[in-house]
C-alpha cells in the first residue's frame, strides 16, 4: 500500500467514523468537496499544509492519518 492510498483510506475512515460528509469536511478544511474527493479516490497527493488542516478539520493529530492500516485476515 502507497503512502497516499493509506492517507486517503484514513482520512475517510475518519471522516466516516465521526459521521461528517465530505461537504463538512471540506467546509472545515476551507477546500472544495471535490478535492476531498479526489484525495479520498487516490488521484491527489496531499502536500503537508493540507494534511494538517485536514486533520485539524477532523480534529486529530496529522499523525494518526499517516498510521499504518491494518490487514484483515482473508
Amino acid at each position: 500500500m502507497t503512502l497516499r492510498e493509506r492517507l486517503a483510506l484514513n482520512i475517510r475512515d475518519e471522516r466516516q467514523r465521526l459521521g461528517v460528509s465530505q461537504e463538512t469536511l471540506a467546509l472545515r478544511a476551507k477546500v472544495s468537496r471535490a478535492y476531498i474527493g479526489r484525495i479520498e479516490n487516490m488521484t491527489h497527493a496531499v502536500g503537508l499544509d493540507m494534511l494538517e488542516k485536514i486533520a485539524q478539520a477532523l480534529s486529530v493529530d496529522p499523525s494518526k492519518l499517516m498510521e499504518p492500516r491494518i490487514k484483515s485476515a482473508e
